[in-house]
């Protein structure tokens, strides 16, 4: 496999971080990704940033497949002008918390959004994890040069829901979000799928992915199949650091009934290390399922696994990248771009007390 590496943004000093917290979108060889940006802290914890200086939302841009990129802070309004999607990584005097009651509250999107419009993308954002977590999200018209919003999301009678960006058109009026709540014990997480009928006017709670977990069952990645079936992966936790036995993989479930109920399909990753990954997912155009994912325990790097039968079994695991410093990295978003290369964007680390920066990988499907 043809690969080679790719700096998007790296600084001294700096964490930047969690494209899978944001989003990727692309039009041909126009590539655009989300990621957070704060402060190295190298006695920060599992996460060496600092959690007394603020994190932004930047985005990267590249006009050429992923091999250069501008970098610029996302053209958003954020509730509170903080950092979204991060409030569990800074003190309580820097989160955004309650963004109803914030400069920027996210309000009704009472004119929808232009479903149809190709330069189209949309990005869900949230406050925090747990009990009291809150989500929005933005639309674009003009592939992320400007956002309108931020729109609410209802609670949909959960204790939390924390939103990442996983969606998909579904019509001219609808599409599907796939997001992430809390348990019942306002613990993160269980998945579940939600509607628009309205082009985003107003949503709907769809139907519970999986039976709530043990640990949890987070992030999904979702790909819709052109017989109208969609397969979601997921991120799943299980045991605790504390007790030992903690073990992290990747779900993959099924519907064959428009999302009306789901069944797990397989089990594509078995171990994704210490403290887990998410999966990002997609369709190549030959029609293959490629998910690609962050490993967490020595040797820290990113890895893949192919499907040819559209997820029913998975191939040999494909190392993307070793080298990492440790295990603080990965949170992978992938697209397939015009020549039918494949760019994965996570972020990496050289060794323990180095920056977190934003990296790709390009590689041959």
């Amino acid at each position: 496999m043809g690969a080679h590496h790719v700096t998007i943004y790296k600084e001294r000093g700096r964490y930047a971080g969690w494209p899978a917290n944001y989003g990727i979108w692309g039009w041909g060889d126009e590539i655009v990704v989300g990621f957070t940006l704060g402060y190295h802290d190298p006695d920060g914890g599992f996460h060496t940033r600092d959690r007394n200086r603020p994190f932004v939302g930047m985005q990267a841009r590249s006009l050429d497949g992923g091999e250069r990129w501008e970098v610029v802070e996302t053209p958003f309004n954020a509730p509170g002008n903080k950092g979204v999607s991060a409030d569990e990584h800074m003190k309580k005097s820097l989160v955004i918390g309650d963004s109803a009651n914030t400069d920027n509250a996210p309000r009704a999107c009472l004119d929808g959004v232009d479903l149809e419009n190709p330069d189209l993308a949309l990005m869900c954002a949230r406050t925090g994890l747990r009990a009291g977590a809150q989500s929005w999200f933005y639309a674009s018209a003009d592939r992320c040069r400007s956002w309108d919003g931020p729109y609410t999301l209802p609670m949909f009678d959960q204790l939390g829901i924390a939103a990442r960006t996983d969606y998909q058109v579904t019509g001219s009026e609808t599409f599907m979000l796939f997001l992430t709540s809390t348990k019942s014990n306002g613990e993160e997480g269980k998945v579940f799928c939600a509607n628009t009928q309205d082009s985003g006017r107003s949503f709907e709670f769809g139907s519970w992915i999986g039976e709530e977990p043990e640990g949890f069952s987070i992030m999904p990645a979702s790909v819709r199949l052109s017989d109208g079936r969609f397969l979601v992966s997921i991120r799943c936790r299980g045991g605790g650091r504390k007790t030992g036995d903690e073990r992290n993989w990747i779900d993959l479930y099924e519907t064959t009934d428009n999302c009306a109920t789901w069944h797990l399909l397989n089990r594509p990753v078995e171990e994704t290390g210490t403290g887990g990954n998410p999966p990002a997912m997609i369709q190549l155009k030959d029609g293959r399922i490629w998910l690609t994912y962050g490993y967490r325990d020595e040797p820290s790097g990113m890895r893949a696994k192919v499907s040819e039968d559209q997820g029913r079994t998975w191939g040999e695991e494909i190392v993307l990248r070793d080298g990492g410093g440790d295990h603080d990295l990965g949170y992978p978003r992938t697209i397939q771009r015009e020549d039918g290369k494949i760019v994965t964007v996570y972020y990496f680390n050289d060794s323990p007390d180095s920056e977190r920066y934003v990296a790709a990988t390009i590689w041959d499907a």
